[in-house]
């Protein structure tokens, strides 16, 4: 959502916060953000595909689908969080053209998650940088679409937490975006 809304200069960034100190340094991080971002990187960023579309097999081999996107197939900032009902992945798995043995990974909550919903897998895998679970440590998740059998796996790694917090600490930016890094949650 950052790449979208920084580079055509929206606003907000189409964030969601817990309470009205998070939402205040959100708007920070935005002018921040939009403020220290070259041009040639936004004219980059506005050409970024909304979507991708994966054939696992190859582009002209029948078999599943990966659908990446950042929040949901109709806007990157709609927060598509665990607790949605069936009914709602069934519905953006329909907007997508996603059939049964697709995936649509999307991510925007910071949270990872992922289920089946009539043969659809639908996985949100979490979050390199700021999570929101309490764990520090950047994620990833690995996706095994190849057989019958779908493996998903959200992955943590330590990365030098101290290091990138001390950074934002010696910028201009609030401390508390530092301690957010560092507790993997809001302060």
């Amino acid at each position: 959502n950052y790449d979208s809304t920084v580079a055509n200069d929206y606003k907000h960034c189409g964030c969601k916060y817990e309470d009205p100190q998070q939402e205040a340094l959100s708007h920070v991080s935005f002018a921040w953000t939009k403020e220290h971002t070259f041009v040639e990187t936004k004219r980059i960023m506005r050409d970024l595909p909304f979507r991708l579309d994966i054939r696992v097999n190859g582009g002209h081999t029948t078999g599943p689908t990966l659908i990446l996107l950042h929040g949901t197939p109709t806007l990157n900032t709609v927060y598509w969080t665990e607790d949605r009902p069936d009914s709602f992945c069934m519905q953006m798995a329909s907007l997508a053209g996603a059939k049964k043995g697709d995936a649509i990974a999307f991510g925007h909550t910071h949270l990872p998650w992922n289920r089946t919903v009539q043969g659809i897998h639908f996985i949100n895998t979490g979050t390199v940088g700021r999570p929101k679970d309490g764990d520090w440590r950047a994620g990833y998740t690995i996706l095994d679409l190849r057989s019958d059998s779908v493996n998903v796996e959200h992955i943590r790694v330590d990365y030098d937490v101290a290091r990138s917090a001390q950074v934002i600490r010696e910028s201009d930016l609030p401390n508390e975006f530092a301690d957010f890094l560092e507790s993997g949650k809001r302060p």
